[in-house]
């Protein structure tokens, strides 16, 4: 992983980050320049000066939109306006919740993601799902497909400190669009504006969000029935699993990280094994589950696992992950894989040193992830033909013929299927 900060993984994720979603390294270098000190004090410490750095980087883009935009130029406006949106949710995510800082920069995050949608990508929209007496935030990005009938669409969900602004700036849904298929960009509890501006934290069974979720997408006309995933990275590859498992309706599954044991994890991290995906950790997870007592959480969080759960997934599943994950060990995608047993097609793809995408979710080379995932789920889509109307519920389980996988393919960096 091209390492901008020696020392400091946390940072360093950032700024990989941020240049794989559409970042220029002229403009990120002139942000991280000033501040190679500050990194050099830990993750926690240099926060502020983190904040300033790319504040002022957002601040410059902005400016540049605006002059653009009363000169009519606004497909350059728009390109500004992605770019900020981009830079300065890096620097929001990485904040301590406690920071007064935190909810006025993400308010403004809001309004150039949306400066951006309307100048740059109007085919994205934000919407409001209907969840438990309020609603759940969103972008939907209609395929052009959905011009000529019902498209599939791909409900895309977050992990520990991501946001629906993450998942824009991945571009993510624009690889889906080209192939067809819309995508649902998700703040579920825990997360995002749901977490930030909602106060609804995270909860084990995200079945009941995404059941709600399937609701809405069911209700519209411009999506195909039959045809709805669920695509989670980073512990959204403990989340859509689980979603999966228990709600019958979707149509497959991708764990885009393999977060099959998540509450190990967090034990892992108490003795400082393993990397920490964001600065003042522990602050940031307890905010997250609304817990306020440490020591209750890391037994609470011992729930947050799929033994006994990606058994339950009956519809295509592929797992992908990187080999030197530095946050998520390798074997839980094993893991999950082999209790896999009940999809009837059931993937394990691991991205090696050799090409890129090796570090947690692929951020070091996120594109090549991207196009992988958009693909099988295209091809996926293609062999899932659903009358309109009949949806996964109605479908009997798929038994496993019995995969048998030896430990040399096991090491082997290529899909592994059944």
């Amino acid at each position: 992983m091209f390492e901008y900060f020696p020392g400091n993984y946390v940072w360093n994720l950032g700024v990989v980050a941020t240049l794989n979603s559409g970042g220029l390294i002229d403009e990120v270098d002139r942000a991280c320049r000033p501040i190679k000190e500050a990194a050099a004090q830990g993750e926690d410490a240099g926060t502020p000066d983190l904040l300033r750095a790319w504040t002022a980087l957002t601040d410059q883009l902005v400016a540049q939109a605006q002059d653009a935009e009363k000169a009519g130029h606004t497909r350059t406006a728009g390109q500004l306006y992605f770019r900020a949106t981009n830079y300065l949710c890096q620097a929001e995510r990485m904040l301590s919740n406690s920071d007064p800082n935190r909810i006025p920069t993400y308010k403004r995050v809001l309004e150039l993601a949306q400066k951006a949608f309307d100048l740059r990508d109007p085919r994205v929209s934000r919407v409001a799902i209907p969840y438990e007496g309020t609603t759940l935030p969103a972008y939907f990005s209609a395929a052009p497909a959905t011009d000529a009938g019902p498209a599939p669409v791909v409900v895309l969900v977050n992990g520990l400190d991501s946001t629906k602004e993450h998942m824009y700036s991945s571009s993510h849904w624009e690889e889906l669009a080209a192939r067809g298929i819309s995508c649902l960009m998700l703040d579920h509890p825990g997360t995002g504006e749901a977490l930030r501006l909602q106060g609804l934290t995270a909860r084990v069974d995200a079945e009941a969000w995404a059941g709600a979720v399937v609701d809405w997408l069911e209700a519209r006309p411009d999506v195909d029935r039959g045809r709805i995933g669920i695509v989670g990275w980073s512990l959204g590859g403990y989340y859509a699993p689980r979603a999966a498992a228990f709600e019958k309706r979707f149509a497959l599954c991708v764990a885009w990280g393999a977060n099959h044991d998540w509450g190990a994890v967090q034990r892992r991290r108490l003795e400082r094994e393993g990397e920490r995906p964001v600065p003042h950790y522990w602050e940031h997870v307890l905010w997250v589950w609304g817990h306020t007592d440490l020591r209750e959480f890391i037994e609470f969080a011992d729930q947050v696992n799929l033994e006994g759960v990606v058994e339950k997934i009956t519809v295509p599943f592929l797992i992908a992950h990187g080999a030197n994950d530095r946050q998520i060990p390798l074997e839980y995608a094993h893991r999950s894989y082999e209790q896999a047993v009940n999809s009837p097609k059931r993937e394990l793809r691991i991205f090696t040193a050799e090409e890129g995408a090796t570090e947690h979710i692929g951020l070091d080379h996120l594109p090549h992830v991207s196009v992988f995932i958009a693909d099988w789920v295209a091809d996926t889509f293609a062999r899932t033909r659903r009358p309109r109307g009949l949806t996964a519920r109605h479908e009997p389980k798929s038994a496993d013929k019995g995969h048998s996988m030896t430990e040399a393919r096991r090491q082997q960096g290529y899909a592994l299927t059944s």
